[in-house]
């Protein structure tokens, strides 16, 4: 398997292992993703820092990572994107869909941030 999936408190990380996420193991990533989300997680940071390459499967399994978290009104985050992945999402304009953060620490203060704001809401309206 190349993926470590670990729940945290506010997200469950997925780190991809493997130096490229492709044909062979993105629908492997793309099940433990619909997985994780059917037991109720709602946001995913999906770590690419060993990632050195992925090919449209890996962009089709990352993709379906955001709509999941995005239809249960939550977040899809992707950190630590190597260079040439960086420039596969930007020629496919990805980088202006998905949320990309320089690594893990720093999609976890959005998602903190995230949830300060969504309780500051939930205690107004009431």
């Amino acid at each position: 398997m190349g993926f470590d999936v670990t729940k945290r408190e506010l997200y469950t990380l997925i780190k991809v292992t493997s130096e490229k996420l492709d044909t062979n193991n993105a629908p492997e990533l793309k099940s433990e993703v619909v997985v994780v989300n059917s037991q109720g997680e709602k946001n995913i940071v999906l770590d690419l820092t060993d990632c050195k390459y992925c090919d449209s499967s890996g962009l089709r399994a990352i993709l379906v990572t955001n709509r999941l978290c995005e239809d249960a009104i939550g977040a899809c985050i992707i950190s630590g994107l190597q260079p040439d992945v960086e420039s596969i999402f930007r020629i496919s304009m990805l980088h202006t869909v998905l949320l990309i953060t320089r690594n893990v620490e720093e999609a976890e203060e959005l998602l903190k941030k995230k949830a300060t704001l969504t309780d500051e809401t939930v205690d107004n309206d009431l």
